[in-house]
């Protein structure tokens, strides 16, 4: 049998120490009023849209799969998230007709509604496509993001922002997907129709 290699064992387990770093530093007032805002835009059956690039576009879709399905579970909630980056011709096409930069805004003014929310995901908060979301978004809605780095335009952007201080993208990343899951299975757990069901942790 193969044994793993001691200094790339030590390398996983510095990886997810610093995770753990990480993720104590995280603003406990900026994550409850995350939750609060998401559980809020919910309640009024107002539009989410999310949104990333790569492996944050990824992050974006699974929020879409977990509060759209999963929240509405043994709740009286029906989410209405709606993801800018799941139509690839529409993308391709106004990427290719209008500019690529405005992949994200151009669906979200011919969308957008009075008290919408937009959630953003991006490592390095300086990606022009969702700069220009912001930019537009930050006049009429509010704005939570996700970001790694030093938060880049997109956290000046932001109204509620939580940024993870380090360059290296997996760690931001994934640090992100568990802030995502974590805000949804307590938005899930807030709004239980029956309170005594198990919860799973």
């Amino acid at each position: 049998m193969l044994k793993t290699p001691e200094s790339k064992f030590n390398y996983l387990i510095n990886y997810k120490r610093s995770q753990f770093e990480l993720i104590r530093q995280v603003d406990i007032k900026k994550y409850n009023s995350i939750i609060s805002l998401i559980e809020k835009a919910i309640k009024l059956k107002k539009n989410i849209f999310v949104c990333g690039n790569g492996g944050s576009a990824s992050t974006a879709n699974h929020l879409v799969c977990d509060v759209f399905k999963r929240v509405s579970q043994n709740t009286r909630l029906k989410p209405k998230v709606i993801s800018l980056v799941n139509n690839m011709e529409l993308i391709t096409a106004i990427s290719n007709d209008i500019k690529y930069d405005k992949i994200f805004s151009f669906q979200y003014e011919n969308l957008r509604n009075t008290g919408d929310l937009i959630i953003i995901f991006s490592v390095s908060g300086n990606s022009k496509n969702l700069v220009e979301l912001a930019r537009n978004a930050s006049k009429r809605n509010k704005i939570i993001s996700f970001t790694g780095k030093n938060g880049g335009k997109v956290k000046k952007l932001s109204t509620i922002n939580i940024n993870i201080n380090s360059t290296n993208y997996g760690i931001v990343e994934d640090i992100h997907l568990s802030l995502m899951h974590s805000i949804s299975q307590t938005i899930r757990i807030n709004n239980l129709i029956n309170k005594t069901k198990k919860i799973e942790l």
